[in-house]
């Protein structure tokens, strides 16, 4: 069930049996020669519109959070970025907006390693507004997750399997082959020089394009393939059911 494909009454009827919602979170950001922009938004948010249709219960899934943290990838062009501050207070304000109609539990699948300190800083200010508000808080109790979905379970071992060399860092194989599986007409045909990137620190947007020309770090996406996709996709979106479902039964202390 997508909520922006749903109406306000049946959102209200979701809340009468479920309080739990998944959020995609992601970036717009370089992917590489053959990567695209949209990469690390278009995984999470497959994969859990995946798991919604693969799940026996109704199973929410909100609007992708689309611009992440990306200052570095900013000498490349197309990449947009968010401040740290200003996805903090977003991602506050979705919270807040989404409690106010009784959700109790956001679930966020993340897309883009860039993006997990700030959503861990975002989540500590949302719990700091109500612990401020002393022992009686009035704003109601909200419990958050933070899941990278190349972390899910099998996925690891899945992607090391398909990819044995030159899976990598960033622009990787495997993120480069779940976008083709969602969308086979952008498969893109590139030549990699080297065949397997780099990998070394960096700091700043400058810094990064010196280190990385091409945006690849360890990686050769050019063996990324629809079929191995889709392969990720299945695994994922079934982790995801039971990771979600657990996160939605679990006891708060």
């Amino acid at each position: 069930m997508l909520l922006s494909l749903a109406t306000w009454p049946e959102i209200d009827r979701y809340l009468e049996n479920r309080r739990s919602i998944v959020i995609p979170i992601g970036s717009t950001e370089q992917h590489g020669p053959n990567g695209l922009l949209g990469t690390d938004a278009i995984c999470p948010e497959v994969i859990a519109k995946s798991a919604a249709e693969l799940s026996d219960k109704p199973m929410l899934v909100g609007p992708t959070f689309n611009v992440g943290c990306a200052q570095h990838h900013l000498a490349f062009s197309g990449t947009i970025t968010l401040r740290p501050s200003t996805m903090i207070a977003a991602i506050h304000d979705w919270c807040a907006s989404l409690r106010q109609h009784g959700f109790q539990r956001i679930y966020w699948l993340n897309g883009h390693g860039g993006n997990v300190a700030t959503i861990g800083a975002a989540f500590a200010e949302v719990y700091a507004e109500r612990s401020l508000q002393g022992p009686e808080p009035l704003i109601p109790a909200l419990t958050l997750k933070q899941r990278n979905w190349w972390e899910l379970s099998g996925i690891p071992a899945l992607c090391q399997k398909l990819h044995p060399v030159g899976e990598g860092f960033h622009a990787t194989a495997s993120e480069v082959a779940v976008t083709y599986a969602a969308y086979p007409d952008q498969v893109k045909d590139v030549e990699m020089s080297p065949k397997v990137a780099p990998v070394a620190s960096f700091t700043d947007a400058k810094n990064y394009r010196a280190t990385f020309p091409d945006g690849r770090i360890g990686s050769d996406p050019s063996q990324a393939t629809p079929e191995n996709g889709q392969a990720i996709i299945d695994t994922a979106a079934k982790a995801l059911v039971a990771d979600f479902n657990a996160f939605d039964t679990a006891t708060v202390a």
